[in-house]
């Protein structure tokens, strides 16, 4: 399978994700900026792998630091988690994978300099290490949901792309058929950036899974044609209750399965869950470039000085979620007191 991050000869190298399907582009990057700007311009993107590259970032900028002591090595090394903790606001895993990292320094102790570097390092290879292990967990515990001889339809792009690798809704129809479950896949297309329709779909044919790419607005006839028996998706930050934010047009796919009754479920690691917001409406929603919406390969497609709105994720209510599929087991209604055992 192919890498979408990993830590090489002190540098981060990631799969181009802005490339994809049309070229396999591997780009490696000496500092901690240009690790930000790649995470905001979407050469790498998905809750998990921007949490990985959130921590390689935070420990290349750390390796580079030139202080004389301690304390003005925690200064710089501040600034530097504020620069990647500006990259993306929605998805948790990048806040706490960069505070995870901040407590190799806190709980340094009077180790020097040169080893608080090399152990940040090593923190970052292990957040990466730890998160393909978790998908292939998450993947083991969604299969069982997975019925042989069925269709999944996914959202956006919640595969090896979007983590350090397997994924996490893709690692739940990885692990169906990996079961020796025959699965059949529609992708959505995900506008307006088309992660479906680039990566997932790329994704789903390297590997040999059937996949079939429709519209956005295709769903709901393929719903109500009885064509779709189930639907996983991945998530950017879950809510304690259970409210679910994940890439726009989520919301309306849980919907359309909601009236179908199908079958809705999240696959997400237990980082990917931030307890200490209650609700979605507390979730922070990023809008990015209206140039997304307004055009495509360098196409405009639209008016020019049209108005545009382009929020980049959308919040499930608890209600419409049949179960939240994480690396210690499946979470079900009613969901505040599920997540809360999760980590008790």
């Amino acid at each position: 399978m192919f890498k979408t991050i990993e830590w090489k000869n002190n540098g981060v190298v990631m799969l181009d994700q802005t490339r994809l399907p049309g070229r396999v582009v591997y780009r490696t990057f000496r500092d901690h900026k240009a690790v930000a700007d790649a995470i905001k311009r979407l050469v790498v993107r998905g809750a998990p792998a921007i949490g990985v590259a959130a921590a390689m970032g935070v420990a290349l900028g750390a390796s580079k630091i030139k202080a004389r002591d301690m304390k003005e090595f925690k200064k710089e090394f501040r600034k530097i988690t504020r620069t990647m903790a500006s990259s993306r606001p929605t998805a948790v895993n990048l806040f706490w994978a960069i505070d995870r990292m901040a407590k190799v320094v806190e709980s340094s102790g009077n180790i020097d300099i040169p080893e608080i570097k090399k152990r940040l390092a090593e923190e970052a290879k292990k957040i990466c290490d730890e998160d393909m292990e978790i998908n292939r967990r998450i993947g083991k515990n969604g299969s069982r949901l997975i019925k042989n001889n069925s269709t999944v339809l996914t959202h956006c792009n919640a595969g090896a792309l979007a983590t350090a690798g397997y994924g996490t809704a893709l690692g739940v129809i990885r692990g169906a058929v990996d079961a020796g479950k025959n699965v059949k896949v529609f992708a959505d297309e995900t506008r307006p950036v088309l992660q479906g329709a680039r990566l997932t779909a790329w994704e789903l044919k390297q590997d040999g899974i059937d996949v079939t790419l429709i519209t956005d607005n295709m769903a709901g006839y393929m719903m109500k044609k009885g064509l779709v028996d189930c639907v996983v998706v991945g998530a950017d930050r879950i809510a304690a209750n259970g409210d679910v934010a994940n890439k726009i047009g989520t919301y309306s796919v849980a919907v359309l399965a909601k009236a179908h009754r199908i079958p809705f479920y999240v696959a997400a690691p237990t980082s990917t869950i931030d307890i200490n917001i209650k609700t979605g409406d507390e979730i922070p929603i990023e809008e990015r470039s209206p140039d997304e919406v307004t055009g495509m390969g360098g196409t405009r497609i639209a008016p020019r000085g049209i108005k545009v709105m382009n929020p980049a994720f959308d919040v499930t209510p608890a209600r419409l979620v049949s179960g939240i599929i994480t690396e210690k087991g499946v979470v079900t209604a009613p969901y505040r007191s599920g997540i809360r055992r999760l980590f008790s």
